[in-house]
């Protein structure tokens, strides 16, 4: 389970990246396009995913001890 952490948080970057793009009129040619919802629900998926790559990238560290 643990394993597929980074590539959840890649996916929800990637998908979340699209939406905010779209959301900004950025990316044209849906029906997304120009709404303020996907650029703002966008870029909370894409943060999120941000913030689960690095919560899996902080738990990877050797812990230092005696």
């Amino acid at each position: 389970m643990r394993a597929a952490l980074p590539l959840l948080g890649v996916l929800m970057v990637l998908i979340g990246g699209v939406w905010a793009l779209q959301g900004f009129n950025v990316l044209p040619g849906s029906p997304m396009t120009g709404v303020a919802f996907w650029a703002v629900a966008g870029s909370v998926l894409a943060i999120a995913g941000v913030a689960l790559i690095v919560y899996w990238a902080r738990g990877r560290r050797p812990t230092v001890g005696l």
